[in-house]
């Protein structure tokens, strides 16, 4: 069996004038809470067994096994553990989070909640993204529901001896926090600068204990797989990339919006048969999941969008959220690149050097090119910078630099006559430098120190 029916998106019609909030009463008239009350019946390893079986894997970007993240905590208990929710949803593209988060509150609750209970988990923090005012409001009132009906509270999550208590904590529009340690600076009311690993977040998280960080799309999926399974969730996807999936679309397509289908469908399928095919012209290039994961070219409309394939066939860093920009022949790719740099020239945090000055350099030679002042020695310095700035494990502390990078390792290489159409080559002009009493010829350009 594939994708059959909406999971994620079953109380979330396609047609908007049709949808509404569903409220803890709507909820749970349509089964909501349901998989909870089962949840308490069940021990912490078996719930996390049962997300390990099903495969999982992270909705944020990285696709890493939640099972796997999960069984990081310490088992022993020697104070408070926290599970920090990431809705900052700030990579350019993506807005699936919003999305459920609008309209179903309860069920990312839901999954709240049956993670707290697998991870033996006291508070939760949801980090909800500066510019999202109204949907943090939303959340605030479906979690006041939620004390209400004792879901959360010191009497426990239905009477169970799962106890927690559960916050939303406003961002301030900084991409940076999207990264899991920067979250988590900022969540402490730090500046948002990502941590060096070791210690990673399961052993010394949110003020220094263990922690769990997820996406609100991956604990949407929580309450689905207790109450249908690992068989069930198999069915769906890749054999390594399994499940539905939320795919933003946006850019040049007739029907922009947020789609629910199974992993591993084709670039080519999500443009025609989710987005309504291309508007404005032919179909050129899409980046496949927020400009960090790098673009996919002309001729790979066949790439399947799951975990795997977008990497090793597509060449970009992986499928990551899924927030799919289309972009049609008419497109300049200079002009996008250039808009990408700018954007993580502004958004970095500043502590690496690779970083910090790299997408800087990046977004003046692009914008010199686009000036009319490209020369083919800035291709070379362009693939040389994105070389050195973050392909060098180790060498930052976050992925930042690498996303970076590889947004401009595909957009140069995928295009690359639409680059040097720019980027001409240099006439070697004969210039007279004076050094001391003699005269010295050189080629424009190059170092006469």
């Amino acid at each position: 069996m594939a994708f059959t029916e909406p999971v994620l998106l079953k109380r979330i019609p396609q047609d908007p004038s049709k949808r509404k909030v569903f409220w803890y009463d709507d909820y749970v008239a349509t089964g909501g809470y349901s998989a909870l009350k089962k949840a308490t019946t069940m021990t912490g390893d078996d719930i996390t067994k049962v997300v390990t079986d099903s495969g999982l894997r992270g909705r944020g970007g990285a696709g890493f096994s939640t099972g796997q993240k999960w069984a990081f905590i310490p088992k022993e208990r020697k104070g408070p553990h926290y599970l920090a929710v990431n809705a900052d949803e700030s990579e350019p593209g993506t807005f699936k989070d919003r999305y459920l988060i609008d309209y179903d509150p309860h069920q990312l609750l839901e999954g709240i909640a049956i993670t707290a209970i697998a991870t033996q988990c006291d508070i939760a923090y949801i980090y909800i993204r500066g510019e999202y005012h109204r949907q943090a409001k939303v959340l605030e009132r479906a979690i006041a529901e939620a004390y209400a009906h004792e879901i959360f509270g010191r009497q426990g999550i239905f009477g169970s001896n799962t106890k927690l208590e559960c916050y939303v904590h406003r961002g301030a529009g900084a991409y940076i926090c999207g990264e899991e340690t920067g979250l988590l600076e900022s969540l402490e009311g730090k500046r948002g600068w990502p941590r060096n690993k070791p210690p990673f977040p399961a052993i010394a998280g949110a003020f220094g204990r263990p922690t769990v960080i997820n996406n609100v799309e991956t604990l949407c999926c929580v309450p689905h797989l207790i109450e249908r399974g690992p068989a069930w969730f198999k069915t769906m996807g890749t054999p390594k990339s399994a499940g539905p999936k939320l795919y933003g679309m946006s850019g040049h397509v007739n029907r922009p919006g947020v789609y629910e289908d199974e992993l591993g469908i084709t670039l080519q399928y999500s443009i025609e048969n989710l987005a309504g095919g291309m508007k404005g012209g032919k179909y050129k290039a899409a980046i496949c999941g927020g400009i960090s994961m790098g673009v996919l070219g002309p001729n790979e409309l066949e790439v399947k969008l799951d975990f795997d394939d977008v990497r090793f066939r597509g060449g970009c860093l992986g499928l990551g959220t899924a927030g799919m920009i289309v972009l049609n022949e008419h497109t300049n790719m200079v002009a996008a690149l250039r808009n990408c740099v700018r954007f993580y020239a502004h958004e970095s945090c500043g502590q690496c050097t690779h970083c910090r000055e790299g997408s800087a350099w990046m977004h003046k030679i692009l914008s010199r090119i686009l000036d009319g002042g490209g020369r083919a020695s800035d291709l070379d310095m362009l693939l040389e910078l994105e070389k050195t700035q973050g392909i060098m494990p180790g060498t930052t502390i976050c992925g930042f630099a690498d996303g970076t990078a590889w947004a401009t390792r595909t957009f140069i290489n995928k295009f690359y006559e639409e680059f040097a159409a720019l980027c001409p080559e240099e006439p070697r002009v004969q210039l007279t430098i004076r050094r001391g009493t003699q005269n010295v010829a050189v080629p424009m350009g190059s170092n006469t120190r």
